[in-house]
């Protein structure tokens, strides 16, 4: 039995949903190791002496920083960055969620309208 062709429609765009649903997730598991990083890293640097030798990445060289205080600067700016841009993808991830239930429910009732499986993968 061939879909109605808004059916198809509809189905296509609840796999983008799907699609981009996965990714924002996978994004905010990125992001969260980042910041997770960074926090360690900055309660790490505290057990410091600010006389200790610090190095910090460049690329792909390793420079000796200023001092203790120049690396934390910087990492206290990317840990507040990766905050703000997490919470973003979080907040992405939320109404794409909610987007996602919404099409679903949708799609399982025109579905069973037309008689056929669901997106889910039950039959009618």
């Amino acid at each position: 039995m061939a879909l109605p062709a808004k059916l198809q429609n509809d189905l296509k765009q609840f796999q983008r949903v799907q699609q981009d649903l996965q990714s924002a997730a996978q994004q905010r598991m990125q992001f969260d190791m980042k910041l997770r990083e960074a926090v360690h890293t900055l309660d790490e640097l505290k057990t410091l002496g600010d006389d200790t030798s610090i190095y910090r990445p460049i690329g792909g060289l390793l420079v000796k920083a200023k001092g203790k205080s120049e690396v934390e600067e910087l990492l206290t700016e990317e840990k507040e960055t990766l905050e703000v841009r997490l919470k973003a993808l979080e907040r992405q991830e939320g109404h794409l969620k909610e987007k996602y239930t919404q099409m679903q429910k949708e799609l399982t009732e025109a579905l069973d309208k037309a008689g056929v499986v669901g997106p889910d993968g039950s039959e009618s």
